[in-house]
C-alpha cells in the first residue's frame, strides 16, 4: 500500500513512521536470505543456529534498526483479552464499521481477518478532496497493514488480523503510540 503525504503526521504521531519508510522506500527483502534463517531459527531456544554458532536478534537491535519507541505498556498478538478492548461490549465487526466506514464483503472476510488484498483495493489511493476523516481512515488501514505483514505477520502472509482495532481506534490519543518489545510492539 502507498503512503500518502497525507497521513504521515498519523504515522508519526504512532511511532511507526520510520517503519513505514523502510518498507516503501528502501526495505528490499532477500527472500532466500530470510527462507535460510527460517531455517536455521529454533524457538526452543530463541536463537539461530549458524555454522559459527548461536545468534538472536536483541531488543536493542530491533529498536536501532527499527527506530521504534522501547517503553510503554506491550501490545501483543494474543487474542486472550481482544473482547476486553472492544468498546462497550460491541461486536468487533461493528466497531470495524465505525472505523473504515464499511465492511469488507464475506468472500474477503474469514473468521476474525479481513483479506489484506480488500485493504490495498480499498484504501490504495487517497482521494485528493480527502477530508480529514478519511484521511484518518486510510491511516487506520495503513496502520492495519503494518501491524499485521511487518510486525505481527503469521503464517497466512495475506490476512490482516481485527485484533489490532484498539490500537488504531484513536489516532490522535495514547493508544496510538507503540514500543517495540521483545514479542512484538507496544503501546507507549
Amino acid at each position: 500500500m502507498p503512503m500518502h503525504d497525507r497521513i504521515i503526521p498519523y504515522l508519526e504521531r504512532a511511532g511507526l513512521y520510520h517503519l513505514a519508510r523502510l518498507n516503501s522506500h528502501w526495505f528490499w527483502l532477500d527472500e532466500p536470505l530470510v527462507s535460510a534463517f527460517v531455517e536455521r531459527w529454533r524457538p526452543e531456544t530463541h536463537t539461530f543456529h549458524m555454522p559459527f554458532g548461536e545468534c538472536t536478534v536483541t531488543l536493542q537491535d530491533v529498536a536501532s534498526q527499527l527506530r521504534l519507541p522501547v517503553d510503554g505498556e506491550a501490545v501483543s498478538g494474543c487474542l486472550g483479552e481482544f473482547d476486553t478492548y472492544i468498546e462497550g461490549g460491541r461486536p468487533a465487526w461493528e466497531w470495524f464499521q465505525d472505523l473504515f466506514g464499511e465492511l469488507p464483503p464475506p468472500n474477503k472476510v474469514k473468521q476474525m481477518t479481513v483479506h489484506f488484498t480488500w485493504f490495498h483495493e480499498r484504501f490504495s489511493v487517497l482521494p485528493p478532496d480527502a477530508n480529514e476523516e478519511t484521511v484518518r481512515i486510510y491511516a487506520r488501514a495503513y496502520i492495519m497493514m503494518l501491524l499485521s505483514t511487518q510486525l505481527f505477520g503469521d503464517k497466512s502472509a495475506n490476512r490482516v488480523h481485527i485484533r489490532w482495532l484498539p490500537f488504531v481506534a484513536n489516532l490522535d490519543g495514547p493508544s496510538s503510540c507503540y514500543r517495540v518489545g521483545y514479542s512484538g510492539v507496544f503501546p507507549r
